[in-house]
């Protein structure tokens, strides 16, 4: 599903217009995306939990050369699926 398609889909389900639809999906994933960058988790009962974890330095390899590289540490997002997704799919 693209963004286009599930705006068509929140207007549609709640009866307002495409624009309204699309500034409150925007919302959304603005809102989730500020929670996300302070560290914090965001829960969705039902449908799943998107927090951030915090990966380890690494060293990989170059595909091209074979040579060994150091893979800096980072931030990532990490997504639980919550029980009715899990049974849903």
């Amino acid at each position: 599903m693209t963004k286009a398609e599930l705006i068509d889909a929140v207007a549609s389900d709640v009866g307002i217009s495409k624009k309204a639809a699309a500034e409150a999906v925007d919302s959304v994933f603005k809102n989730v995306t500020k929670a996300l960058k302070k560290g914090k988790k965001y829960t969705h009962v039902g449908f799943g939990t998107f927090g951030v974890v915090k990966r380890a330095a690494r060293e990989g390899r170059n595909p091209q050369s074979g040579a060994t590289i150091r893979i800096p540490a980072r931030n990532v997002v990490k997504f639980t699926a919550g029980k009715a997704l899990k049974e849903a799919v």
